[in-house]
């Protein structure tokens, strides 16, 4: 595969971080505080003053200073992820003492209860390097995007990355169906409907279903959930507060829903195939596609109508081309035996999504959205 996508390397499953350190001896403040952690889902530290133990200051992920304790924290070592905390918002000194004690905000409550319990959230979840998001759509119906998704995200599993594949296409079958996983435990996203706000990323992965060495997150069995863009803004960032990879397989059309997926997507992938019609069809989804999502690129898929290659149908649709999907025998066969797309280690397929993960999972700086040149895999 050639090209560059170059992207410094992806962050582990690492234990996450305990609660934030609260430092105050005002009852009121505490009780404002302890609330913010439990929505946050967070068990904070609570002291009067900086802790005696060694490190005590220093190590906590987050530190919360009330206004009374100001004075009593002065000489602290100095740190990031120190705020000063109070509800008055014209106090005259409050500047003053946040720089004494390093304080990089200043939040005052309540106006700033929702933004605090989103720090504190972060905090606790150990939220790094955000996951490399990839969308896979298809540029007609049958393009084999869905079998493309399912195999991004088992090659990534299979490389020891974190991995969470989501389901966009409530009209696609589900997802989990390739995967071999439609009777796994776990939640589905009829149960995350209705969620508007913050979904905690540890929850989130702790609740679905671990198939292959990855989360699924795919449709119920039931009728159709419409699911609503604050739904899907909620979920996907919560996936990608995780770090590693995430993986949306979208469908055709772009709604509201599909819209918020797009936004959040660090690359999106067009699977299409080699036939005039099927160009011309992927021209009107890039063109959607394209209204929200900065950087698409082809995935070419033969056999190849006479005179087509990879290469025209890329140069047609005037967007840089990933390589040619190429075609694995016996791929049905083993779905019916309950093998994934990608899971024969030395397929075609499992080789093309290993070379496009070692370049887009590759270390060295740089940001995926800076233009990748277009390249090819034979």
């Amino acid at each position: 595969m050639a090209g560059s996508f170059a992207r410094e390397g992806l962050r582990g499953s690492e234990g996450r971080p305990g609660g934030p350190l609260i430092v105050t001896e005002d009852v009121e403040l505490l009780d404002d505080l302890l609330r913010l952690c439990a929505a946050a889902g967070a068990e904070p530290e609570v002291h009067h003053g900086p802790p005696e133990r060694r490190g005590g200051w220093e190590q906590a992920p987050l530190v919360l200073v009330g206004d009374d304790a100001a004075t009593r924290c002065l000489g602290v070592a100095r740190r990031r992820g120190v705020m000063l905390v109070g509800r008055d918002q014209d106090a005259p000194d409050v500047w003053r003492r946040a720089v004494e004690i390093g304080a990089e905000y200043v939040p005052r409550l309540p106006d700033a209860e929702g933004w605090l319990v989103d720090q504190i959230a972060n905090a606790a979840e150990g939220v790094g390097r955000p996951a490399l998001t990839v969308g896979v759509m298809g540029g007609r119906g049958g393009s084999g995007a869905s079998t493309l998704a399912c195999a991004l995200a088992v090659s990534a599993a299979r490389s020891g990355r974190r991995t969470m594949l989501i389901d966009g296409d409530p009209l696609g079958g589900g997802i989990d169906v390739l995967l071999g996983g439609e009777r796994a435990e776990g939640m589905r996203w009829p149960d995350f409907a209705h969620s508007k706000g913050r979904v905690g990323g540890g929850a989130l992965e702790d609740s679905l279903p671990a198939v292959h060495g990855l989360r699924v997150l795919s449709w119920g069995r039931d009728d159709e959930v419409v699911i609503p863009p604050q739904a899907m803004r909620a979920v996907l960032a919560a996936a990608r507060r995780l770090g590693g990879v995430v993986v949306v397989d979208l469908p055709r059309r772009v709604d509201e829903g599909v819209a918020e997926a797009l936004a959040q997507l660090d690359l999106g992938l067009l699977v299409v195939p080699g036939e005039l019609r099927a160009v011309a069809a992927a021209q009107r989804v890039a063109s959607m596609a394209g209204m929200v999502l900065e950087d698409l690129r082809v995935v070419a898929r033969g056999p190849y109508a006479a005179g087509l290659d990879e290469r025209w149908v890329a140069r047609t649709l005037r967007l840089p081309l990933v390589g040619d999907l190429p075609w694995e025998a016996g791929l049905m066969a083993a779905q019916d035996d309950g093998a994934p797309p990608g899971s024969a280690v030395r397929g075609p397929l499992a080789r093309f999504c290993g070379a496009f993960w070692e370049q887009a999972c590759a270390t060295g700086g740089g940001s995926l959205a800076a233009g990748l040149p277009g390249g090819g895999v034979s």
